[in-house]
């Protein structure tokens, strides 16, 4: 997915990493973190940036799998957040296709800040592929942005309605939908929203 959603993070990642570990992760998490899980468990995240969430949910002792296609995040990452905990994979969505062909399961599967940067039709092959990482009894959990991106990030409409749909298409179910406002104020400014979504199998 070499569009400008990614080149743009690539070009800007020296005055994105500090803005993303200025974020604080239970800040993002807030509206599900009742999901998380409350035992060590084997999560992945897609889109990982700079390993903040990932040091945050490794620091209570899960094994995480940190997916990002940026090198300068992933390498960023490995310098700010060491831990034995964290293992990163340079793949991306929609087809993941070295995390598809490690064959691993995860208890936790997670995409923050990510959906909407890909299309209509990778959606469909993205939430197929993030169901085939999913342990039976493991849960997704996503965030779905409303409003504009940045030029240099692009951006593509994303309505809950369609993810939802796309889930059950793809026979999981809707655990939970929790409307949220953005934790940046820039973009509370700008009228961004998010829907957090935590489906599992059916």
């Amino acid at each position: 997915m070499e569009r400008t959603s990614i080149s743009g993070y690539v070009a800007g990642a020296e005055h994105l990493i500090p803005a993303f570990e200025a974020i604080s992760a239970p800040d993002v998490f807030a509206h599900v973190l009742d999901f998380l899980p409350k035992h060590p468990s084997r999560i992945v995240e897609i889109g990982a940036g700079t390993g903040r969430d990932a040091a945050w949910l490794a620091s209570q002792g899960h094994s995480l799998t940190a997916v990002e296609p940026v090198e300068k995040f992933r390498k960023a990452g490995m310098l700010l957040h060491p831990s034995p905990l964290i293992h990163w994979v340079d793949d991306r969505l929609p087809l993941l296709t070295r995390m598809l062909k490690k064959g691993e399961r995860f208890d936790l599967v997670l995409l923050v800040a990510v959906w909407q940067h890909l299309t209509p039709e990778e959606r469909v092959v993205a939430m197929t592929n993030l169901s085939k990482l999913l342990s039976p009894c493991g849960r997704i959990i996503m965030s779905v942005r409303h409003g504009l991106g940045l030029p240099d990030r692009e951006c593509f409409p994303a309505p809950t309605s369609e993810a939802v749909a796309l889930a059950c298409q793809g026979n999981l179910k809707i655990l939970a939908r929790r409307s949220a406002e953005s934790v940046q104020e820039k973009n509370r400014a700008a009228g961004v929203t998010w829907t957090w979504l935590v489906l599992a199998h059916s």
